[in-house]
Parts: structure tokens; C-alpha cells; sequence
């Protein structure tokens, strides 16, 4: 038994356990997001709704969608509230869908199988989604519609600036996010260098918290953020970054958006921007957004994201 051990011992040493660990849990984060399940937030019934109907007389379900900004989970936790209070507030049973990537959501959108989402400005930007998807509103926080990127490191690490970076681990979140992978990659390029063989080695959590959680514990030496999610976990859990660092702060980008299908029914289309444009001014629909670190929404204008698109041009030269 002895001999074993220190076999096993012997072989430890000779790999890299902290590889291992890596490993290990971006293969529970890969399990974990890849969830296509169609989840269900069931309708509170209220006499004095109006159901809306579709033209044949059948009650309207609602298909709604958020990018995987967040894992699985939290993303339903922190917005089952806000989607509850929708169906219940408009008399439409709403159906919540989950996919990993953002890529896959501007599929549903097109596809017409998802009627409206929150998406990331990444997302929206892209070239396969131009004239098939529309804002709907967009969330104002801080008094802006607008949001930024953090790139972090762990507070332990003698990291200070991106060019220390260089050649150590990365985590984006998802290749198609503005806040969590193209402004690092721009970021790099206006280095001069070229974002492919700038770190040793990178991985997509496609989740910020998740990004966080593995730069907390040291896992990776670095990610690229969204600042709305870091600030969200500063406020209500946080203990969550208490070991993380930012080490840069980009300008301000347009906030990622509730978008629709352009050929969405009309009065569907009014009734929830209608929705949106007034939570703020309903007491219940205020604790909800202020829950979600939300003012209130407004009419959002697509060349808030011109800034977005010239990086994008820039990165893909």
C-alpha cells in the first residue's frame, strides 16, 4: 500500500495538478451550460388581465430568451422574476429558453422560435442577424444606456496592467461577446500584437460568472467582463469578488439590448414595449428592476453600437 502511494504521489508530480483542476472545471462548466431545455415560467393567474389572443382565437405563449451572459442558473434565478411579472401583468403565458451560445439565441431569433430576448451587443451587431432582429427597448443603469468591459486578475496575482498578461491563461465568455471577448481582443491589437498567440492558453466559460469565479480561485489569470454583471455581484453577493482586480476599464458601449423579430406581430410588439417603457412606474415593477440594478427602460437607437462595430471591423482586419 505504501509502494502505491507513493507511486501515485510520484505521477502527481510529474503533471501539472493545477492543469488537472483547470480541466476539470471547464468540463463541469461545459456540462453545466449546455442545457437546450425549454423551461416553462408558469402564468400567476389575475381576473383583471386581458388575455391576449392570436388571430384564430388561441391564448398567446410568449417565447422569451436570455444569452448565457450567466450560467444556466443564475440567469434563471436573477430574471424568472421579472418574466413572471410580465405574463401575469399581460395575461400571456410565458415559456423561458436557454441555450449556451449567444450564436444559437440569434438563431432562434431569425428562426422566429424565440419572440423576444435579451441579447449582448456582440450579438446584435452581428451581420446574419442585420434586418431580422429590431430593438424592442433598452435597460438603463446608472442613468445610461450605455455599459463597459472590465478585464480582471486575481488581487494575489502581480498583474497590474494587460500587457502583464502576456502569455498566461485567459478566459472569454463567448465568441460572440462584445464585453467579454472583442474589446480584449482589440484591446491586445492596439498593442500591436496578435490576440491568437497572445495568451498561452484560452478557454470560453460562456458566463461571466463563471469567467470570475475561475480567475477568483486562480484557476486562470485573467478574463474579460461585463462590468454591469461585476457590479451586480459588488451589490448583492460581494464576497463573490472579493479576490478579483480590474486592471482595465473600456469606454462605454451600447447596452446589450431586448430585441424582437422584425416581422413580430404589431400589437404584440406595442403592448410589450409598452410594458417595458412603465415598469418603472409600477411599485411592484420598480422592486423587480431595482433588483436587477435597472432605472427603467427606454427607446434604444442602433448607433449606440457603431463604436462596437468599428472594433469588430478592426479585429477581423
Amino acid at each position: 500500500m505504501q509502494q502505491f502511494s507513493t507511486m501515485i504521489l510520484k505521477i502527481f508530480k510529474k503533471l501539472n495538478f493545477k492543469l488537472i483542476l483547470f480541466l476539470s472545471i471547464v468540463m463541469t462548466v461545459y456540462y453545466s451550460c449546455n442545457n437546450k431545455t425549454v423551461k416553462e415560467i408558469k402564468v400567476i393567474n389575475d381576473n383583471n388581465n386581458v388575455e391576449i389572443k392570436n388571430n384564430d382565437g388561441k391564448e398567446l405563449i410568449l417565447t422569451v430568451a436570455v444569452s448565457s451572459m450567466l450560467s444556466p442558473k443564475e440567469t434563471l434565478i436573477i430574471y424568472q422574476d421579472l418574466f413572471l411579472y410580465m405574463s401575469k401583468k399581460l395575461g400571456i403565458r410565458v415559456e423561458f429558453v436557454q441555450r449556451k451560445s449567444y450564436h444559437e439565441i440569434n438563431d432562434l431569433l431569425i428562426q422566429n422560435r424565440v419572440d423576444l430576448a435579451l441579447i449582448c451587443s456582440g450579438a446584435y451587431i452581428e451581420s446574419h442577424v442585420k434586418d431580422k432582429i429590431q430593438i424592442l427597448v433598452v435597460p438603463v443603469n446608472s442613468n445610461k444606456p450605455f455599459y463597459n468591459s472590465y478585464i480582471i486578475v486575481n488581487k494575489q496575482s502581480k498583474i497590474n496592467k494587460i500587457e502583464d498578461l502576456e502569455q498566461k491563461t485567459f478566459a472569454y465568455t463567448d465568441p460572440l461577446s462584445n464585453s467579454g471577448t472583442l474589446y480584449a481582443k482589440y484591446v491586445i491589437k492596439k498593442l500591436g500584437k496578435k490576440p491568437d498567440s497572445y495568451f498561452s492558453k484560452t478557454i470560453y466559460s460562456y458566463g461571466h460568472d463563471i469567467s470570475m469565479q475561475l480567475v477568483s480561485k486562480g484557476i486562470i489569470d485573467g478574463a474579460s467582463i461585463d462590468a454591469l454583471i461585476f457590479n451586480y455581484n459588488k451589490v448583492f453577493y460581494p464576497e463573490k469578488i472579493k479576490y478579483l482586480k480590474i486592471i482595465n476599464i473600456s469606454p462605454d458601449f451600447g447596452i446589450p439590448p431586448l430585441v424582437v423579430p422584425t416581422n413580430l406581430d404589431g400589437n404584440l410588439k406595442r403592448k410589450l414595449q409598452d410594458f417595458f417603457l412603465n415598469i418603472n412606474k409600477d411599485s411592484l415593477g420598480k422592486i423587480i428592476i431595482d433588483k436587477l440594478l435597472i432605472d427603467k427602460f427606454i427607446i434604444g437607437y442602433d448607433s449606440n453600437y457603431n463604436s462596437i462595430r468599428e472594433m469588430h471591423k478592426e479585429v477581423s482586419k
